[in-house]
C-alpha cells in the first residue's frame, strides 16, 4: 500500500480542484512532500490534517455533524461474490452485511457502515443521481466497483431453454427480497419487454443473495431466475446476459483514507484481483477507482 497520495487523489477525494491542492501545498497549509519536482502527500498525515480541519470547523460552530461517532467498519448493501471475496482476502478487517442496495442506503443514513454496494438503474446511468439526492450534503463518494453482466440463470436440463425475458412465461422465476437493486432492475427489464410482474410464475419465497438465487436454480427450486454471470458459473448454470450493470461502492470520505480501507483498495489494485474477476466471470473491473460522485 502506498504511504502517499498523489495530487489527483487528493483532489478528487477533497471534492476540490487540483490547482486548489497545489494551493494550499504553496501556501504551507497541508502536509506534503516534494520529490524529484512532484507533489506528494503523506497519507497518515493527510489524516491528521483532515481530522484537526474537521475538528475546528466544529469548534466555530460550521459543521457539528461533522463531528459524530466512529461509524462500524462494515460494507453493506448490493451483494456481489467478487466483493465478499476480496474483503476477505485482504485482510483488511472490513466486515461484510450486503442484505440489499436499498437497506444499504438505509445504513448508510442511519450511520451504521463506511461503504454500501450499490447497482440502482436510473434515466441515465446507475446510482449517481440516487445518491446525489440522498446524500449531496454528506461527504459520500461513489467509486466504482465494476461492471458485471446480469441475465437469466436456469440449468442445462431445462426443458425449454429461455433466449430472452418473453420466454421465461410459465417458468417458475426465482425472485430476490424487496431491498435489493436486481428487483429494480427486474422492473426496467420488464417494461422494456413489455411485460409486467404478472406474465411471471414466482416461487415462494425470496433469495437474499445472489449466490442463495443461483442455488435455488441448481437445486430444482425454481426454474429460472434474474442473475449474474459469476453465480451462474460458480453453480455450472447456463447464463443469458440481458444487461451489464455498474455495481459501485459509496464510501465515508473520512474512512477512505484510513489504513482498513487504503488496504482494501491496494488490495483490489494487485493482479491477484483481476484475476479472480477472469475466473468468476462476467466482470469488467477496468474502471475500478473511477469517481462517479462525490458529496460535499
Amino acid at each position: 500500500m502506498s504511504e502517499f497520495l498523489t495530487t489527483r487523489e487528493l483532489a478528487a477525494l477533497l471534492r476540490v480542484k487540483e490547482r486548489k491542492i497545489y494551493d494550499l501545498a504553496a501556501r504551507g497549509r497541508i502536509p506534503v512532500r516534494r520529490v524529484t519536482g512532484k507533489l506528494l502527500f503523506p497519507r497518515r498525515e493527510i489524516e491528521a490534517w483532515l481530522g484537526a480541519e474537521t475538528a475546528a470547523a466544529a469548534d466555530d460552530g460550521e459543521a457539528p455533524a461533522a463531528v459524530e461517532a466512529a461509524r462500524p467498519l462494515i460494507v453493506v448493501g448490493g451483494h456481489d461474490p467478487l466483493l465478499e471475496w476480496a474483503l476477505r482476502e485482504s485482510r483488511s478487517g472490513i466486515a461484510a452485511f450486503l442484505d440489499g442496495a436499498l437497506d444499504g442506503l438505509a445504513r448508510a443514513e442511519a450511520g451504521a457502515c463506511v461503504a454500501v454496494g450499490l447497482h440502482i438503474p436510473e434515466p441515465d446511468g446507475w446510482n449517481a443521481a440516487t445518491v446525489a439526492g440522498r446524500f449531496g450534503e454528506a461527504p459520500w463518494v461513489l467509486l466504482e466497483w465494476a461492471r458485471r453482466q446480469r441475465g437469466l440463470l436456469f440449468r442445462s436440463d431445462l426443458k425449454r431453454h429461455p433466449a430472452g425475458l418473453r420466454d421465461v412465461r410459465g417458468l417458475r422465476f426465482q425472485g430476490r427480497q424487496p431491498e435489493a437493486a436486481s428487483e429494480l432492475v427486474l422492473d426496467r427489464l420488464l417494461a422494456d419487454a413489455r411485460m409486467t410482474r404478472a406474465d411471471l410464475t414466482p416461487v415462494a419465497g425470496v433469495e437474499r443473495s445472489e449466490t442463495d438465487l443461483a442455488m435455488a436454480v441448481a437445486s430444482g427450486r425454481a426454474e429460472v431466475g434474474l442473475g449474474i454471470a459469476s453465480a451462474a458459473r460458480q453453480l455450472n448454470l447456463e447464463f443469458v446476459p440481458l444487461i451489464e450493470e455498474r455495481f459501485d461502492l459509496m464510501v465515508w470520505r473520512r474512512a477512505y483514507f484510513e489504513l482498513p480501507f487504503q488496504q482494501f483498495v491496494a488490495f483490489c489494485r494487485a493482479p491477484a484481483f483481476a484475476a479472480r474477476a477472469r475466473t468468476l466471470g462476467g466482470y469488467d473491473v477496468s474502471g475500478f477507482g473511477t469517481v462517479h460522485f462525490n458529496g460535499r
